[in-house]
């Protein structure tokens, strides 16, 4: 595979539906007086589901390109909190956000001068490399995205 396929692959990976549904199928029209639902037998509502999707996403672009990333501690800085509540303006933002952040990602890939196989500057000893992280947040990202639209569906919030 040469390089430019790869980096294809990869943003394909993160912003198309392919073997599943994409981010935003799960995230259309979904009903607002919902956003702070919590399904049965699950301990987070919708919109903790949605941050935690973002929180994760923006983690892995921070241990990307930041400089001085700092560790996060699981689960708590990778969750809201239990009893934090959203509003549909904090909704939208969210997925804003996670939009944004996913093209930021988008960006790295696609740029030429990207090593994706050179070690991160904050993985000391583990050597971890882009191609990684983005193999990691895809798949966190398809595995959540997927909850997302079972939930959904066991709600009957699909209209």
């Amino acid at each position: 595979m040469n390089d430019h396929e790869l980096r294809n692959q990869l943003v394909r990976m993160l912003t198309v539906r392919q073997a599943h549904m994409d981010f935003e199928d799960a995230m259309a029209n979904f009903p607002a007086d919902h956003i702070n639902t919590m399904p049965p037998n699950c301990d987070y509502t919708f919109w903790h589901l949605l941050e935690h999707l973002r929180i994760c996403q923006k983690d892995i672009l921070d241990y990307i390109a930041s400089d001085d990333y700092r560790w996060p501690t699981f689960p708590d800085d990778l969750w809201p909190e239990k009893t934090a509540v959203s509003t549909p303006t904090l909704w939208q933002q969210t997925i804003n956000d996670f939009i944004a952040d996913r093209q930021a990602l988008v960006e790295i890939i696609n740029d030429p001068a990207t090593d994706l196989f050179a070690p991160l500057p904050n993985s000391g000893e583990h050597q971890h490399h882009i191609l990684r992280e983005i193999n990691i947040i895809a798949s966190h990202n398809a595995y959540h995205t997927g909850e997302l639209g079972v939930l959904r569906q066991l709600m009957g919030l699909w209209g």
